[in-house]
């Protein structure tokens, strides 16, 4: 897992960028809009909304934009575009199962461009429920290694209902029960310990594990369905190992 924690802190590197944080700013307020449609605009209720904001305050967005995104899903911004959200799944070279979460106005418009996307690179899009049985939902942190005790996370983390916690080069990953989210994060919060990432993610129960130059072109597919205007999240069974993150890193 320490390539998988590499490659996570590459793209989170990509995202601060100024050319894309656009974009970032973009699927955060649709998540946001989406979450306070669902089960209100207030965060301390409603849990999704929460997760949503503490990802926008992560990533720097301006208090302005997450109210206004908030006011769009509860309908008190009357001009607000509708949005839904939308799981596909699909398979990338080799056999890697992929899930592609989506937000869009457009739904005919958004699976046509995701298909031209996975089309090109070499993959397919699957029937439903041909990869979604493959994944669970879990609570994820990755904490920056740097300055941490270490042994200290680890038992705090696991205290507080952790499965697993890995420990990178660069980061720290734990990975949890969805119940678990609260108290990991409310005990890192009493630790002073800010996480680089706090979200639920689809996990895989197994991985597969290929060459790396065959890794690449799966990273590399990932990485170009991220860049899509309605794309939210993609995740794969990928073992992501460090010779193939090697391959990587220099782009």
């Amino acid at each position: 897992m320490s390539g998988h924690s590499k490659w996570s802190t590459i793209k989170r590197k990509k995202e601060a960028n100024d050319a894309r944080r656009g974009s970032l700013f973009t699927r955060l307020a649709r998540e946001i809009s989406i979450a306070a449609r669902e089960a209100g605009g207030d965060p301390e209720s409603n849990f999704a909304l929460r997760l949503a904001v503490d990802r926008a305050r992560l990533a720097n967005m301006p208090k302005d934009n997450i109210e206004r995104a908030i006011h769009r899903g509860t309908g008190e911004d009357k001009e607000g575009t509708t949005f839904e959200q939308v799981t596909y799944e699909a398979f990338a070279p080799h056999g890697i199962a992929l899930l592609i979460e989506m937000v869009t106005d457009n739904r005919n418009r958004s699976v046509a461009d995701l298909r031209h996307h996975i089309t090109k690179a070499g993959g397919n899009l699957a029937e439903a429920g041909a990869v979604l049985w493959q994944f669970k939902r879990k609570a994820y942190f990755a904490v920056a290694a740097a300055g941490v005790d270490q042994d200290k996370l680890f038992e705090a983390a696991v205290e507080a209902g952790a499965e697993d916690v890995i420990i990178g080069p660069e980061d720290i990953e734990i990975q949890a029960p969805v119940a678990a989210f609260k108290a990991i994060n409310e005990r890192l919060k009493a630790m002073g310990i800010k996480p680089s990432e706090a979200n639920l993610h689809m996990m895989p129960s197994s991985v597969v594990t290929l060459p790396p130059g065959d890794a690449l072109q799966v990273m590399r597919m990932v990485e170009a369905l991220e860049e899509v205007d309605d794309v939210q999240a993609v995740y794969s069974n990928l073992d992501v190992t460090e010779e193939a993150v090697a391959l990587i890193e220099p782009a």
